[in-house]
């Protein structure tokens, strides 16, 4: 969950001029996170956000220079809680070790890969509905190569 809604507060200020962290909590229970302001705070924290003018002369969160992308997170998690890979016919499974299968699913969301048509992560699985099964082994490969 810590991984999404810091995905969402990235996305939060990109699109938006947010300057206080009460503003950020407001909006992010708006899209249906229950946090509180500590959590915002260390949130804010975690993701290295500071402080930069807008045009106007005020001031909104950005981004920080040093600052990994919520994907390349995702991706290092990936590839430590990665156990199995294996299909059948427009399905595949990916196993992981436990408590990271929803993790698991959010990497391989973040590289939207075409032609999956959804996927649902348990508690250390995560599996894919490809569109048609002649995708599948593409998918795979591609998957397989992220672990490496």
């Amino acid at each position: 969950m810590r991984y999404t809604r810091q995905k969402m507060i990235l996305e939060l200020i990109a699109n938006n001029d947010i300057d206080k962290q009460e503003t950020l909590v407001r909006m992010l229970q708006e899209e249906g996170y229950a946090v509180t302001q500590a959590t915002v705070s260390r949130d804010i924290k975690d993701l290295q956000l500071v402080k930069i003018p807008t045009a106007s002369g005020k001031s909104k969160y950005a981004a920080g220079r040093g600052e990994m992308p919520v994907s390349e997170r995702f991706l290092n998690i990936y590839r430590e809680a990665v156990i199995k890979i294996s299909a059948t016919g427009n399905l595949v499974l990916i196993k992981t070790l436990s408590g990271c299968g929803p993790a698991v699913g959010e990497a391989v969301d973040c590289m939207s890969f075409p032609n999956i048509v959804g996927s649902v992560a348990g508690d250390n699985t995560f599996l894919i509905v490809v569109q048609d099964e002649k995708y599948v082994q593409d998918i795979v490969t591609k998957l397989d190569e992220m672990v490496k």
